[in-house]
């Protein structure tokens, strides 16, 4: 009411009515603007028991890496319990030998006329004219894998599986060039106590080679050699070293093998 005139300006009834559809209306708007603010604003991150985005992707990406890290470290432990293996020679071998791959059966075969032909002479002479001044022409080696001798010297001890020396031993002067066998990548250059410094390589095929009681070094791990490039000098440093010489060791498939079969050291 209006204080001077006592006029009604505004009134309002209460009923039991009235009061139920404010609260109803009221608390439906509340229910709707909180929920809102959870779902489609930043502010969720403020309550408790909600996460922010930037957390949600921080924790997704270092699972992804911890995932990657654990199996880098297996394949590492593996490799590194091979390499030792190789090192310490405490692994299963087995024998390989030129004879294996001969036929275990002999075929008798009949008796056949090799003569030429007239039409293949006259074929062969074609061919020999062409070849002859062919200039574009290239000889390929007809062998898959020729591996180079590290050293040229006297086998002072041989390879012996009863005796578990996979290695032999070759008697050299000092600061002789060792050389390495064949293309491949050195995965291990450093010193031991027992073999003095001692250089792996690991080529192709399955191949590894293993260079013991050298002097110096002059690769590192990591680096990739030629065939024929020199990656140390002869020496003796090795407590159990018995003078010069070049302690060699040729892998195939994790099994030791006889580098006589493939190598002329003499």
């Amino acid at each position: 009411m209006n204080e001077d005139t006592f006029e009604e300006i505004f009134s309002l009834k209460l009923t039991l009515m009235n009061v139920f559809v404010v609260a109803t209306v009221g608390a439906i708007l509340i229910i709707f603007i909180t929920t809102y603010i959870i779902a489609f604003t930043p502010l969720r991150e403020y309550i408790p028991g909600y996460a922010s985005n930037q957390l949600k992707k921080d924790a997704t990406e270092l699972a992804l890496k911890s995932d990657s890290l654990a199996l880098s470290i297996k394949n590492n432990e593996a490799y590194i319990a091979s390499i030792k293996k190789v090192l310490i020679g405490d692994l299963d071998y087995a024998k390989l030998n030129k004879d294996s791959i001969l036929a275990s059966k002999v075929e008798v075969t009949e008796e056949q006329d090799l003569k030429p032909s007239d039409a293949d002479l006259k074929l062969r002479e074609q061919v020999a004219k062409e070849d002859k001044y062919n200039l574009f022409e290239k000889a390929q080696s007809k062998e898959s894998i020729l591996l180079f001798p590290p050293v040229k010297g006297s086998i002072t001890e041989k390879f012996s599986l009863k005796k578990k020396h996979f290695a032999i031993d070759i008697a050299l002067t000092k600061n002789t060039p060792i050389k390495a066998i064949l293309n491949g990548t050195i995965i291990f250059a450093d010193w031991s106590p027992s073999s003095g410094n001692v250089i792996i390589l690991r080529h192709n095929n399955g191949f590894i080679s293993v260079y013991k009681d050298v002097a110096s070094l002059s690769k590192s791990q990591g680096d990739i050699v030629k065939t024929g490039e020199v990656i140390a000098l002869a020496g003796s440093k090795g407590k159990e070293s018995s003078g010069t010489h070049l302690h060699f060791e040729l892998w195939k498939d994790g099994y030791p093998i006889d580098p006589t079969q493939f190598i002329e050291f003499e």
